[in-house]
């Protein structure tokens, strides 16, 4: 296949179409987290996760231009993803909303990165901040992970606008 840019097409979909078919790829659930300057812990949910590289190991998160904590992912050097589990849909509920403190009350601990890593997820990462792209209305931030703590559980997935939880093979 040839590399030269393909003409656009006249017509693309509309908002509710791309989020309608975009929503039919099942992904996990992730809380993308950052620290200020302070060594305070921001953070937000995000299903855009994806490994990328794995040499060197990276993976990519995208961060909405609207997401209040933008600003410090774009000057941050490390962030972490904290991969939820099927018991953490109401985490994921808590990072989504806006005008509080996410992290108020939570259980965490600044990894060896001072990225904000939740306790009692299935795996928390630590990334150095490899590039950054604006892409549309988002910025992706791909990150080389330097750090990963794995935990059991399942994963909290997301499918077709809802949260899910997979269903055991039959027997």
């Amino acid at each position: 296949m040839s590399s030269a840019k393909l003409p656009r097409p006249p017509h693309a979909v509309s908002g509710d179409e791309f989020r309608r078919a975009s929503g039919r790829f099942a992904t996990g659930v992730a809380i993308a987290s950052v620290a200020d300057a302070a060594g305070a812990p921001h953070g937000l949910t995000v299903s855009s996760f994806s490994a990328v590289s794995l040499a060197p190991p990276l993976v990519l998160i995208c961060v909405a231009h609207a997401a209040a904590s933008l600003k410090l992912f774009r000057e941050a050097k490390y962030f972490g993803i904290n991969v939820l589990n099927d018991q953490q849909q109401a985490l994921s509920e808590r990072f989504a909303r806006k005008g509080h403190d996410r992290f108020d009350g939570l259980d965490w601990r600044p990894g060896e990165t001072g990225a904000p890593l939740l306790n009692g997820v299935l795996a928390q990462i630590e990334c150095a901040v490899h590039q950054r792209i604006a892409a549309g209305d988002h910025d992706i931030f791909i990150g080389e992970m330097l750090r990963a703590h794995l935990h059991k559980g399942e994963p909290l997935v997301h499918f077709a606008s809802r949260y899910r939880k997979l269903a055991e093979p039959p027997e």
